[in-house]
């Protein structure tokens, strides 16, 4: 039993691991890479990598020997292994300074818009009430420095997405009953751009009544971690922004 729960730990600290160097270097993440991290055999470390590939947690690219989380293993990933990170203080601090006072609804919004784009190094939309008319994106030229998106057919369905608002607010405006929700690839419910990207989303007020919605978008191969830590600051100080406006 020891030794089950053992490997069941050692499979756990491997996926995450894969994930997390598939973020950092946008490669395939090999068995050579990943016994030097954990001091494990070649041997050992690809009959785990087989075993997680069987499972589903990874797939292995025809070009390359190394390993890519899939879908399923980016949400067990971000679902159980990931933890929790908050943003550095001084990012904070340059977030909360990146605003002008006196400022209107509509500045504070395309401004939390820049901020994020800005902080993530994705795409950020932020949204007020449901209406096209108040809907703010930047970051597109993030996206285009992502290796994902260096092929033109993927990149244009982002600046495709980005144009239909009606389109983008019905994504962003899904119910979701936590403080955020992380949308993964096919799980984001849109066939032509499911597989490329993931969508993370918060809800912010304004009073009682009046609420809206801030997203990031980017690759599936997100910085989950960062991304969440952001997004949950930037909501909470917009909160606090509003409540006076």
């Amino acid at each position: 039993m020891v030794r089950t729960v053992d490997h069941g730990i050692r499979k756990n600290r491997v996926l995450a691991e894969t994930v997390d160097s598939y973020v950092r270097q946008g490669e395939p993440v090999s068995s050579s890479e990943l016994s030097a991290a954990f001091d494990l055999s070649s041997a050992t470390i690809r009959n785990i990598l087989a075993e997680l590939e069987e499972e589903g947690y990874l797939w292995h690219p025809h070009t390359s020997s190394g390993r890519v989380p899939s879908t399923k293993g980016y949400r067990y990933y971000v679902d159980f292994l990931m933890g929790g990170q908050e943003l550095p203080e001084e990012e904070k601090i340059s977030i909360r300074g990146g605003y002008s006072q006196n400022s209107s609804l509509d500045e504070i919004l395309e401004r939390t818009s820049d901020l994020l784009a800005e902080v993530t190094h994705y795409a950020s939309i932020v949204s007020f009430s449901d209406c096209e008319n108040r809907i703010f994106y930047r970051g597109l030229s993030n996206i285009i420095e992502q290796p994902e998106f260096h092929d033109f057919e993927r990149f244009s369905l982002v600046v495709k997405l980005l144009e239909e608002r009606k389109k983008l607010l019905e994504l962003i405006n899904q119910e979701f009953d936590k403080p955020l929700k992380v949308y993964i690839g096919e799980e984001i419910g849109d066939p032509q751009i499911g597989q490329s990207f993931s969508l993370v989303v918060s809800t912010y007020k304004r009073g009682t009544k009046d609420k809206g919605r801030i997203a990031i978008l980017g690759p599936c191969r997100m910085s989950y971690r960062k991304t969440l830590s952001a997004l949950e600051y930037v909501s909470s100080l917009l909160n606090e922004m509003l409540e006076d406006l």
